[in-house]
């Protein structure tokens, strides 16, 4: 199996509690939408209350077994993000712990949480995703993450069909978010003047566009730091 099709791994625990509180969010606005009612704030502490005051779009109570179906939701709701929190707490104390690190993937999460601007989810996400492999050198990184120009050549017609997504979708989707994050903690990076220079006052696909050439050059660019400790040049280090 190369390093192309290697098939994506599965979610994180984060990633799918977040998937299932997004699922019980959405089923309690459906819910109340149905009945011309808009909530918002649905995780505070006084959801319960308010739902108790609220009325329907023709100024009805809410029917009670509507409330009862939506207060059993918001209560599973309350234990994913229960369980959401201790599972970032766990994730935290891993990647910005002081005790020795336990294994090489550790240590590339924490050099990468020392870079301004990226969090321990994209750093554990990065790892574990894509920098646990040996790459031999940067196309093969650029080609795992799916970051890569896909040509068209037939004949005499030649052009770029976009980037070719055959990689691994879960980094590259992280790779591209993260782009913009640098861009606005690493504004004086070597990497974020490349961007500007490129891009100037410029606005819509342009800056989508670029924003795909960023993203493929910051990941092979942190995939050298991992590997080498080589700092991305001009990028700010937290201690």
């Amino acid at each position: 199996m190369g390093i192309r099709d290697k098939p994506t791994a599965p979610a994180s625990p984060w990633q799918r509690l977040v998937r299932e509180r997004t699922g019980h969010l959405n089923r309690i606005k459906a819910l109340l939408i149905t009945h011309g009612i808009r909530a918002l704030r649905i995780t505070d502490a006084k959801w319960c209350e308010r739902l108790n005051k609220m009325q329907t779009g023709d100024g009805r109570p809410i029917p009670a077994r509507l409330k009862i179906e939506i207060e059993r939701e918001w209560k599973r709701l309350k234990v994913v993000a229960e369980q959401i929190r201790e599972v970032e707490a766990e994730r935290d104390r891993l990647v910005k712990g002081s005790e020795p690190a336990s294994d090489a993937c550790t240590e590339k999460m924490r050099r990468l949480v020392k870079l301004h601007g990226i969090g321990a989810e994209f750093a554990t996400v990065l790892t574990r995703e894509v920098f646990y492999r040996p790459f031999q050198n940067r196309r093969q990184v650029a080609s795992y993450v799916g970051l890569t120009p896909a040509p068209y050549d037939s004949g005499d017609t030649k052009h770029e069909q976009g980037i070719n997504k055959a990689g691994n979708t879960r980094a590259r989707v992280i790779a591209v978010q993260m782009a913009w994050l640098w861009l606005r903690y690493q504004s004086k990076s070597e990497l974020s003047l490349w961007y500007y220079s490129r891009v100037g006052d410029l606005k819509g696909r342009v800056r989508r566009i670029m924003i795909i050439a960023l993203a493929r050059k910051l990941v092979i660019a942190l995939w050298r730091y991992v590997e080498t400790g080589k700092v991305p040049t001009g990028a700010i280090v937290t201690a």
